[in-house]
């Protein structure tokens, strides 16, 4: 599966993103719907401004949309940016399933030879 320079620094992007405990921890509340920034940043002890520049990190991956309603930044999840992810890994998954079943039918038949 060749992608091109831009899938992949997409993909890196992304991965680099997805590799922050904190921003994953975004990313799973704003599952349930959009939240201001103050409302995301609410169970996390940091300033707003740290909890800024994670958003601004998963906005640059394509994960999160913002959207400014008066005076409040609103944030979204973008779940096509955790597609493209997921088909790269699903690529591997095949190879490494197909792997795993030959393996499984090699073990199979030896047993099958082994036997009294």
């Amino acid at each position: 599966m060749g992608l091109a320079g831009g899938q992949t620094q997409d993909l890196d992007l992304i991965f680099e993103a997805l590799a922050d405990v904190t921003r994953r921890s975004m990313l799973d509340r704003l599952r349930q719907g959009p939240l201001s920034i103050t409302a995301l940043a609410r169970p996390y002890s940091m300033s707003l401004n740290g909890v800024s520049k994670h958003i601004k990190k998963l906005e640059k991956a394509g994960l999160v949309r913002r959207h400014i309603k008066g005076r409040e930044h609103l944030c979204a999840l973008d779940a096509d940016g955790i597609r493209d992810a997921m088909d790269w890994m699903n690529h591997y998954a095949e190879f490494w399933g197909g792997r795993i079943d030959a393996l499984e039918n090699y073990l199979a038949g030896k047993e099958k030879r082994e036997e009294p």
